[in-house]
């Protein structure tokens, strides 16, 4: 099944149509690290993670991890790991996963950019939690709680979000 994302900020899918935030620069076609962008395409619902000190584990059929606090997700295109999550500290420039915000207290991760990896086309795309007012992503596509705990229910493995304009 697909999760379609439109830039009106609608996630649609067989069972209903929810509210989402996008990045700052909207839906791009051809995204470029840093640029604001989500990224159009579509792109295979990979994993969740979640913060265990804040949210019970998800309910999915999508594989699960606990997030910790030494794990990130390496934002540097000029590393191997680029686009790879990681273990802090590391070498290159990372993004904290373990974040005071919360809008990584659950997340799933995108296959974007993943397969293969190719320097400066975007990291750390994923589907997370909404900031409370409802602001612009770095490129990701955030919901409210009870809406991406709802989608979870729902996606099975192979899923995949599909953005388009």
């Amino acid at each position: 099944m697909d999760f379609t994302v439109r830039s009106n900020g609608t996630l649609t899918w067989t069972d209903g149509t929810v509210r989402c935030v996008l990045g700052r620069s909207g839906i791009l076609e051809n995204k470029w690290e840093g640029d604001g962008g989500t990224p159009m395409g579509r792109y295979v619902l990979r994993r969740v993670l979640y913060r265990p000190d804040r949210e019970s584990r998800p309910v999915t059929a999508l594989p699960v991890d606990a997030l910790s606090p030494t794990m990130g997700w390496c934002d540097d295109p000029t590393h191997r790991d680029y686009n790879r999550l990681v273990e802090l500290p590391h070498p290159a420039s990372c993004e904290s996963l373990w974040r005071d915000d919360g809008v990584y207290d659950i997340l799933a991760v995108l296959g974007h950019n993943d397969d293969p990896v190719i320097p400066y086309l975007g990291s750390a795309i994923f589907m997370h939690l909404v900031r409370p007012a409802h602001t612009p992503t770095e490129g990701c596509v955030a919901l409210s709680r009870a809406d991406l705990l709802a989608v979870l229910a729902v996606a099975q493995p192979d899923d995949a979000l599909k953005i388009i304009r």
